[in-house]
Formats: C-alpha cells, sequence, structure tokens
C-alpha cells in the first residue's frame, strides 16, 4: 500500500500535526515503507507460536495462600477516625471495624 501527499496531509490533520508541504512527499514514501514492512509481517504463519509473557522464561517464586489478619488490628484501630468499635469492648484482640459516615442513601 502507498500513500500519497494528499493522504498524509489528511493524517497529519486527524492527528493534529502541522506538516509542512515539503515534508509530505518523503514522509508519504517512510509511512508507505512502514505500512510494506507490516504487510510482510501479516504473510507469517504463527499459528504455531505460543504468546509470550516475557523474553525470559522466568517464573515467580510462590507462597502459600493463607488469609490472615497481619496481626497488627491493634494499631490499624488506634489510628481509626473517631475510634474503633470492638466486636467485644472488654477485649481489644477480638477484632473490631471502623465507624465511618454514610456517603450513600
Amino acid at each position: 500500500m502507498s500513500l500519497d501527499k494528499d493522504t498524509v496531509a489528511r493524517i497529519a490533520r486527524l492527528a493534529r500535526l502541522k506538516v509542512p508541504e515539503e515534508e509530505l512527499a518523503p514522509l508519504a514514501g517512510e509511512l508507505s515503507g512502514i505500512l510494506a514492512w507490516i504487510e510482510q509481517l501479516s504473510e507469517v504463519d504463527t499459528n504455531d507460536v505460543e504468546p509470550l509473557s516475557s523474553v525470559s522464561d522466568v517464573t515467580l517464586p510462590m507462597r502459600e495462600d493463607k488469609v490472615t489478619d497481619g496481626g497488627i488490628a491493634a494499631k490499624v484501630l488506634a489510628n481509626a477516625p473517631g475510634g474503633a468499635v470492638y466486636v467485644d469492648p472488654s477485649d481489644h484482640d477480638a477484632g473490631g471495624f471502623f465507624t465511618v459516615p454514610k456517603v450513600v442513601e
């Protein structure tokens, strides 16, 4: 596919680029070369090629997936705006939660 000066001028206008008139012809040649290269790439058979997530064959270390509270609930709740509400007020290790103002009616 080859591009002419008018097509390049239209592409430049759509991309909001100011291209001087004397640069349209060389730019048309360059863009035509790029499009020819893309057409050449589309002819390559890639049916048996698996997609890559990385160029190096590295696997990330895995860890056991277990749910914890982080062990710092008291520290987190100490910063609660307006104070924290505990499930059992006499036991600060029994777990608690923040109270926040209602934002959706």
